[in-house]
């Protein structure tokens, strides 16, 4: 599906095949995979616990993600961390329904939610680092059936993206904290899932060297830039993980063409003349780091 570009992964990942099966590797092996599952962040875990790192054992990892705000004929990579954790939770908030006219004789769930809402932004801007890039969204809200009636219960489901590992590791007792106080203020009960899903990806400094050489190779000058991490998560982090690993971004946008618009984006298109980029790059990257 055409949403986020993983077409064009597979696309690009087929012409490397073919561009290293016409120019023989003198030495070393090339692995390719084409892994499914990314958008559930389960997809490279899998693989993993099937063994794709060994037999024979890889001693680095190279992947791409199509970037639709970047021209067409450029690349960008970040030096460090390259994509933030991304974590997932559920919250339920629990009071007693009622009539609206008699909101005495219940404990109304959707204040509640609304009083953690917002106190769960404090947790961002008032018990973090501000030198901590962290986000926390609430993404949906459910609860009530009628106008004139108390729901009983509210149900709440966001994302938490963080830079840093030990604020990763805190977020989900400072969470539980702030639900827990403000709904026991106010006569309520909650439950609590928090899902840890995908890590921080982080980028082995030593491969970069050869990746600005492989872009300027196939691209030229000034195609190649360092840029800040994204705080959108990457399931590439599990390899990373396991072995030196390497994560870059291809330009894919064309104005003239009308193709401008953001990933996830209902009119999200390519620019297709990047394809046979990302599969020389490829191809050229392996042989390059071989060598």
């Amino acid at each position: 599906m055409r949403h986020c570009g993983h077409d064009a992964h597979t696309t690009m990942l087929l012409c490397a095949a073919k561009l290293l099966s016409e120019n023989k590797v003198k030495k070393g092996n090339v692995k390719l995979l084409f892994q499914p599952a990314e958008e559930t962040g389960k997809g490279a875990k899998r693989l993993i616990e099937y063994g794709v790192l060994q037999n024979p054992k890889v001693d680095a990892i190279v992947g791409l993600h199509v970037n639709p705000m970047v021209e067409t004929g450029h690349v960008t990579c970040s030096k460090k961390e390259v994509c933030a954790a991304s974590d997932f939770f559920n919250i339920e908030i629990k009071g007693s329904g009622g009539h609206a006219a008699h909101p005495h004789l219940s404990k109304d769930p959707i204040p509640m939610a609304a009083n953690v809402i917002s106190s769960l932004q404090q947790i961002v801007s008032r018990q973090t680092d501000p030198l901590t890039s962290t986000v926390l969204t609430i993404g949906q809200i459910h609860g009530g059936y009628a106008d004139n009636a108390i729901a009983s219960s509210v149900s709440l489901g966001g994302t938490v993206r963080t830079l840093d590992e030990d604020v990763r590791k805190s977020m989900k007792e400072k969470m539980e904290n702030v639900i827990s106080g403000v709904t026991s203020s106010l006569g309520g009960e909650y439950k609590f899932h928090y899902h840890y899903e995908t890590p921080v990806l982080t980028n082995d400094t030593s491969l970069i060297p050869t990746l600005e050489e492989t872009v300027k190779m196939i691209l030229g000058e000034h195609s190649f830039s360092i840029v800040n991490p994204s705080m959108g998560g990457e399931d590439f982090a599990f390899y990373t993980r396991e072995v030196p690993g390497l994560f870059f971004r291809l330009g894919v946008r064309n104005e003239n063409k009308g193709m401008a618009s953001p990933l996830h984006h209902p009119l999200f298109d390519l620019d297709e003349e990047s394809l046979p980029y990302g599969g020389t790059l490829l191809a050229q990257y392996a042989l390059n780091y071989l060598e």
